[in-house]
């Protein structure tokens, strides 16, 4: 099969079955100016499948690295108003929201991390509403990805520009299963193992979910009327399913706020916001973190824990078994979207309103009191490996198996 090819059937999957386009619907596409095929492809499709409007942003990194090098420190506690006002407009219309992911893991390495972390805390309040109709899923949106070549570089560093590009891209047509025959029907059935590995979760009911592995000992206390998702969403208003994230090989749900306890390490390298925080560990008493040492990245880790109160406690647990096509190819992506589907991870921060039984109908405050967390960030690590055991416990200390040595056990 030619790059082209491979291409066309990317850009399909990605309006079909990550977006599944619906007749009338307005499209925002997040695009890095180095993928004007892909976006022109994902265009096209989206209009045939009934989309009325598609609207093209487009992302250059070199201009964002020149902003925070060169901006004054004032820019970065001011974000647009008219963007998040556009970007609510599209949520409450029920358009569909796409980002194209091409950063370089390492663009903003050379940043004080106290700009990053003032241009979050401005962007914040002014996205709120949007980010609500995002994680109660009243809208389309979903997150790929396409190589840059600073990103494809620093995933295959022994190959020059151009062939480490076609490297990263075979990887993602791996990864995304658009190198198999219809990547369309196989999404379907893919869809459909994730949607039974919840609703066996959900039967289960637990109480708390025990983790053990080299570096980790933690304990994670479940709300009560808690909800695993995975795999597809539904569109809360259209009533259609979407992928939030392609690739995607997790289920998860959010915790209670104040019940992880104990000590976890990561796995795998977290880039964030441009820079990379490697092997690091955090420590929970009550579900706050408490302690928390990085052998890189330390400041930027403590930027991000220390961004707001939400942001010490998790928003997110999920499972992901160790045999899948990313954990496979033995390949480190330095690329949230990706790791974090080869391996179990945790998110700190903002918690998802559709995993507590009528969460999307709650105010910010009742969820809170359900068991919720809240911050501005919601930023996922990885924790998983081959060698992780995870145990469910039910209300009456019943404990059952849920994975063994990195897979499932069920």
């Amino acid at each position: 099969m030619t790059f082209e090819h491979h291409l066309n059937k990317y850009a399909e999957l990605i309006v079909r079955v990550a977006l599944n386009i619906q007749s009338g619907q307005t499209l925002w596409i997040n695009a890095p100016i180095l993928h004007p095929d892909l976006v022109r492809l994902i265009s096209r499709k989206a209009y045939e499948a009934g989309a009325k409007h598609v609207h093209i942003e487009w992302q250059d990194e070199i201009s964002t690295q020149i902003r925070y090098a060169c901006a004054p420190d004032e820019a970065f506690n001011e974000y647009p108003s008219w963007r998040a006002q556009a970007l609510t407009e599209l949520a409450e219309n029920n358009g569909a929201y796409l980002w194209i992911d091409a950063d370089n893991p390492e663009l903003l390495k050379d940043i004080d991390p106290a700009r990053i972390s003032a241009n979050s805390k401005a962007a914040g309040p002014k996205l709120l509403k949007w980010r609500e109709h995002m994680s109660a899923y009243t809208m389309t949106w979903s997150i790929v990805a396409a190589p840059s070549e600073a990103w494809a570089q620093k995933v295959f560093p022994h190959l020059d520009g151009e062939a480490a590009i076609h490297a990263l891209w075979d990887a993602i047509f791996h990864a995304t299963r658009v190198d198999q025959a219809d990547p369309v029907q196989t999404w379907h059935e893919h869809n459909a193992v994730l949607r039974s590995k919840r609703e066996q979760l959900n039967a289960k009911n637990f109480h708390k979910i025990h983790y053990r592995a080299p570096g980790t000992e933690l304990t994670v206390e479940l709300p009560p009327h808690h909800i695993w998702r995975g795999g597809s969403a539904t569109n809360g208003r259209g009533g259609f399913d979407f992928n939030p994230n392609i690739p995607t090989e997790e289920v998860f749900l959010s915790p209670h706020r104040l019940g992880t306890q104990g000590v976890v390490r990561s796995t795998k390298p977290l880039s964030y916001q441009g820079k990379l925080i490697n092997n690091f560990s955090l420590t929970f008493e009550n579900g706050r973190i408490v302690d928390y040492t990085a052998e890189e990245g330390y400041e930027s880790l403590k930027a991000m824990i220390e961004i707001d109160d939400g942001a010490h406690y998790l928003g997110e647990i999920a499972l992901v078994p160790h045999v899948s096509p990313i954990s496979s190819s033995n390949l480190i992506f330095f690329n949230t979207l990706y790791d974090e589907n080869a391996s179990n991870h945790l998110a700190l921060g903002r918690a998802f309103s559709t995993c507590i039984e009528g969460g999307t109908s709650l105010t910010k405050e009742e969820q809170i009191q359900a068991g919720l967390n809240d911050s501005l960030i919601h930023v996922d690590f990885m924790i998983g490996s081959a060698d992780m055991d995870i145990d469910g416990e039910h209300a009456d200390g019943r404990i059952e198996p849920i994975f063994r040595k990195g897979n499932w056990a069920f």
